[in-house]
This record gives structure tokens, C-alpha cells and sequence, in this order.
């Protein structure tokens, strides 16, 4: 049995790494060309529905795809009892912004919103046919067909995306790429998803798969909601090119932080769930994801807060070079995101959904505090907020589970003391050497090549890996 887990965990990882890698790495060369093609602008007047069509997303899905992935014995009229939840809600969300459209546009005063809402609108009703599939693939582990599945979706829906930028559609631009990828997985997910839609429903499957979801929904709402604060905030006080800035900042380091919890999160949840009942085994995967994590996050993301630089410099070109310090405090900001995330998956894993919405809610007052204080100053002092925010929540959302399994933050801390170390000497490092040259591409390449060098070899001298990782790798099971 320990051994068929951890294949399936393996097995996982490796399908859904290649898989966030692949489309990562299309999904970026796509989004350089597309903001050489586009102004800042653009990014911006999108932006500024991002928290709309997250919230309606999350009242959607209802919790339900969690709830299909955690419990053991679903059945088929499960499936379908969500199927027909998540469209009907869709259809039921999209009136609602389509009329509320002009209210939007009217808060942001930008009339162009008009439009936008109602279109980018029609990717959540499309989306809702596809998220029960999704989720029955993600329960059976079968990140294979889903990593085929998101590759071929990118590819075409951003060579839709350049298509239309080139010829000079602007902002619809990224309005059809959204909508031509919710098209192209309705079309795609019949050949890989053995199971097929139908319109039965289950009053009893219903409150039973509701009773779980209902919990991470409302969770789901609150942590868009707040996620997304921030740019509600710059949409309205700093208006759509710095939003714009704001939200290309955030590209590279949602990038990387959101590619590794997707990662992580998305294979440890259906293993979690399936070791709940076992303890020690569940708490020596839990751990064993949270070390990998901060192994991979550290160095990633506080080497790309010191090139930050050269990296918009070269990539995106001049016009973007005010998002820099944005970008380097969201870096640093991101650090947490994985690990906290990790930290509040366990608790879904053991069907305390309960306590995860709690835990979640208990942040607002944190959050709004900060934010009061940070937005009338400006949009850099916005960021370096979300950094303090998203370093306290880390401590928080560790909380409960140092109660339940006996490993809080302090514990977490201790077994990454030489992962820190490691990085505090790389950033030493490569500061150093971005003093002397001056060289925006020598910056990017050879000093990104020191960086990875200095902490491979710190790791290797305080041996991370041997002393830390295969240690808990060899945690009694």
C-alpha cells in the first residue's frame, strides 16, 4: 500500500510538473509577446474584472470539484448532480453581470468595461461545462490526459491571442484568447474524460457533496475577494495604467509561486485525502511537500526579485521598467504562497473544511488594516503591504496544523534553517556582482548563473538534501 501511494504521488508530480512546466513556458513566451504588442493599459482595463469573474468562478464550481476529489465513493449521479449545479449557476452568474455591467464600468469610470464584462463574462458559462471532468481526471490521479489537455489548449488559444494583438484588436485581444480557450476545452475534454455529462440530479447527492463544498466556497469567495483587493484598490484610486503596471509585475512571480502550488497542491490534495486516515504517513507526505516546496521557492523567487531589472528591461522593453520595484516586492511576497497553501490543504485533506474557513476569515482583519494604511500612499507601498500580509499569514495558517499533526511554523522554520542560509549568501552574491557590471544581459545570465551556482553549493556543503530530505523521506510509514 505505501509503496502504490508514493508511485501515485510520483507518478503525479511528474506528469503535473512537465505539465505546469510545458504550459508555463508557452503561456509566458505568449505573454512577452503579447505586452510588446499591447499597452499597459490593456492589462489594466482586464485586471479590473479579474475579481468578478474569480468570485463568479468560485460560486460556480460551489466547492463541489473539491468535494467530488475528496470524498472516496463517488458515484455517477454525483457527477451529475454537480454537472448540473455548476452549469445552472453559470447561466444564473452571467445574467447577473451582464446587467451589472454598466455598474462596473461606472465604479471604475471606464465605459469600455461596458462590453468587456459581457464578453469575458461568456469564458464562465463556457468554463462550467468542463469542471466536472476536470475534477473526476484530478481524482483518479490522471495527470497525464490533463497535462495534454492544458498544453494543446495554450498553444492554440494564444496563437489566437498574438493573431489578434498583431492585427491590432488591442485589449479584445486578450478578451478572445480567454474566451478561445474555454471553447477549445469543451471540444477537447469528450476524447480524454471516460465519463459523459447528463442532466440527472440528486436532491440527497446534492446536500451531501454541498455539505463539504459549501464550506471551501465561501472560503473561495473570501480569498478571491481579498486576493484581488489590492487591484480593485489600484483600479480605482491609480486608474488603468497603473493597474496595468501593476498587473505585468505580478506575472513572473505569480508564475513561479502559483506553477508550484499548482503542482504540489493539485497531486498532494487527492494523496492527502486518500492517507487521512493515517496519521503518520499523512504527516510524512505533508512534510515531505512542504521541505521540496521551500527547496524550489526560496531560491527561485529571491533571484528573480534581484534580476528583476534586467528581466523587464529585456524582456518586455523600457515602457514597462516602472513595474520593476512592484515586481520585486511581489517576489518576495509569493514566497509564502505555496507554503501556506500547503499548510491550509491539509486540513481539506482530512474533511476539516471547517476549520480551513475559519483559519481563512480569521486574516481579514490583518488584511484590511494593512491596506488601509498602504493604499493612500501609493501603489509601491500597496505591494510592500502584501508582503508583511502575506508573511504574518504564514505564521497563521500554520497554526492549526502544529496543533493537529506537530508541525507548526517554528518547526517548519527549523528544518529550512540552511535553505535560508543558503539563499541570504546567493543574494549576497549576486548583489555583489550586479554593483560592479553594469551590463543589463550580464546581469540577467551571469548573474542569474551565480546565483544557482552559490545555493547549489551551499546546499550541497550544509546538505539540504541529504541531512533534511531524505530524512523525511525515511519517516516510518
Amino acid at each position: 500500500m505505501a509503496d502504490s501511494v508514493r508511485s501515485k504521488l510520483l507518478h503525479g508530480v511528474a506528469w503535473n510538473f512537465t505539465e505546469k512546466i510545458l504550459v508555463k513556458a508557452v503561456s509566458f513566451v505568449i505573454s512577452i509577446i503579447l505586452a510588446r504588442l499591447l499597452a499597459p493599459s490593456d492589462y489594466g482595463l482586464t485586471g479590473m474584472l479579474a475579481v468578478f469573474l474569480s468570485v463568479s468562478s468560485v460560486f460556480i464550481e460551489g466547492g463541489l470539484a473539491k468535494a467530488l476529489i475528496q470524498r472516496q465513493d463517488c458515484q455517477d449521479i454525483d457527477y451529475s448532480t454537480a454537472f448540473v449545479t455548476n452549469v445552472s449557476m453559470s447561466l444564473v452568474i452571467y445574467a447577473v453581470l451582464f446587467f451589472a455591467a454598466p455598474l462596473i464600468a461606472d465604479f471604475y469610470d471606464e465605459p469600455l468595461l461596458v462590453s468587456l464584462t459581457r464578453a469575458m463574462a461568456l469564458t464562465i458559462v463556457l468554463g462550467s461545462f468542463n469542471i466536472v471532468q476536470r475534477a473526476k481526471l484530478m481524482a483518479n490521479v490522471d495527470f497525464k490526459s490533463l497535462a495534454q489537455i492544458n498544453v494543446l489548449s495554450i498553444i492554440v488559444t494564444g496563437a489566437i491571442g498574438i493573431t489578434m494583438a498583431y492585427l491590432g484588436y488591442g485589449v479584445w485581444a486578450l478578451v478572445g484568447q480567454a474566451i478561445g480557450s474555454t471553447l477549445f476545452l469543451i471540444f477537447i475534454f469528450p476524447f480524454y474524460s471516460k465519463w459523459k455529462p447528463s442532466l440527472r440530479f440528486s436532491k440527497e447527492s446534492f446536500s451531501r457533496l454541498f455539505g463539504f463544498g459549501s464550506k471551501l466556497m465561501i472560503t473561495g469567495v473570501y480569498s478571491v475577494i481579498f486576493n484581488n483587493i489590492a487591484t480593485i484598490c489600484i483600479g480605482k484610486a491609480y486608474k488603468s495604467q497603473q493597474l496595468g503596471y501593476y498587473t505585468r509585475a505580478s506575472q513572473f512571480p505569480d508564475l513561479i509561486s502559483f506553477t508550484v502550488n499548482d503542482v504540489l497542491g493539485t497531486v498532494t490534495f487527492p494523496v492527502l485525502s486518500e492517507l487521512q486516515n493515517d496519521k503518520d504517513r499523512l504527516v510524512a507526505v505533508y512534510r515531505k511537500s512542504l521541505l521540496a516546496t521551500a527547496l524550489v521557492i526560496f531560491p527561485v523567487m529571491v533571484l528573480c526579485a534581484l534580476l528583476a531589472y534586467p528581466l523587464v528591461l529585456i524582456l518586455l522593453t523600457e515602457k514597462w521598467v516602472p513595474c520593476v520595484v512592484l515586481m520585486q516586492w511581489l517576489c518576495l511576497a509569493r514566497i509564502f504562497t505555496p507554503l501556506s497553501a500547503l499548510n491550509m490543504n491539509i486540513l481539506n485533506a482530512v474533511g476539516r473544511s471547517d476549520l480551513f474557513m475559519k483559519l481563512d476569515f480569521s486574516k481579514a482583519p490583518l488584511t484590511i488594516i494593512i491596506l488601509a494604511i498602504t493604499i493612500p500612499i501609493s501603489v509601491e507601498a500597496i505591494v510592500i503591504g502584501s508582503f508583511v500580509d502575506s508573511f504574518l499569514c504564514f505564521f497563521i495558517n500554520a497554526y492549526l496544523p502544529g496543533r493537529m499533526f506537530g508541525y507548526g511554523a517554528w518547526q517548519q522554520l527549523k528544518d529550512w534553517k540552511y535553505i535560508i542560509l543558503s539563499i541570504l549568501l546567493m543574494s549576497v552574491a549576486v548583489y555583489l556582482f550586479m554593483l560592479v557590471v553594469q551590463n543589463v544581459w550580464l546581469q540577467l545570465f551571469i548573474g542569474g548563473t551565480i546565483g544557482i551556482v552559490v545555493y547549489s553549493a551551499c546546499c550541497y556543503f550544509f546538505k539540504v538534501i541529504d541531512d533534511d530530505m531524505l530524512r523525511l523521506l525515511r519517516i516510518k510509514r
